[in-house]
């Protein structure tokens, strides 16, 4: 069995979780205060960041490097698409969402409103939670766009890259930061990958103090 040290609500930790349970692969959940720098947490990982996977004498971190070690490992429910011109453009989405869109919408709604309250970061710096506000408009336009000749976000086969969104949108969801008016399709491919089974364990987590809005586990929201 897996031991996955992560944070409930870190959409890189999020990703990893999917993709272990849409593998049904069995893990233990190890919740991590990665910012208290535990020493026998920074043996395993001196970075000192989540997510971190382990398995026998493996010990693997960073999300991406980790969700293609599973999908290499146990091709059950591929999550690559077998042209490399559609594993390049998967890849590409993949960092998309887990460096430029975390940079400009996650880090400023999520972290600046919730994620500092919880590490004693201090209060939200209301410019950049405007910013955010304004960006996550440009990343849902850019997504719908996608999204009008995909099944998917990469192509016409779910893929990594839709977990990695999928991560960062579940998060926001729970703080309700997105806007599911501004885009059908969008809304209907987060419909989708919400009604997963893999999703399930995602829509019930709970943050103390930050009560889980009623849309949040509804799969008709």
């Amino acid at each position: 069995m897996f031991r996955f040290y992560h944070a409930p609500f870190s959409p890189f930790c999020r990703k990893v979780r999917l993709v272990l349970s849409e593998k049904k692969l069995e893990f233990e959940l190890i919740e991590e205060k990665y910012w208290e720098k535990r020493s026998d947490f920074l043996i395993l990982n001196p970075s000192g960041q989540v997510p971190v996977l382990q398995n026998n004498n493996i010990t693997l971190a960073e999300s991406s490097a980790i969700c293609e070690y599973l999908n290499e490992k146990h091709p059950v429910s591929e999550l690559l698409p077998v042209d490399p011109e559609g594993r390049a453009e998967a890849r590409r989405l993949m960092f998309w969402f887990d460096d430029k869109f975390n940079r400009e919408v996650t880090r400023k709604l999520f972290y600046e409103r919730i994620t500092k309250k919880i590490i004693g970061g201090g209060f939200p710096e209301a410019k950049k939670v405007k910013s955010g506000m304004l960006n996550i408009k440009f990343h849902i336009d850019y997504m719908s766009k996608l999204l009008e000749n995909r099944k998917w976000l990469a192509g016409n086969d779910m893929s990594l890259a839709d977990f990695t969104a999928a991560a960062h949108f579940s998060v926001l969801d729970y703080s309700c930061d997105v806007d599911w008016d501004r885009s059908s399709l969008v809304k209907d491919w987060y419909a989708k990958i919400k009604s997963r089974p893999a999703f399930r364990s995602l829509l019930t987590d709970h943050l103390p103090g930050f009560p889980q809005p009623i849309h949040y586990a509804d799969l008709d929201f």
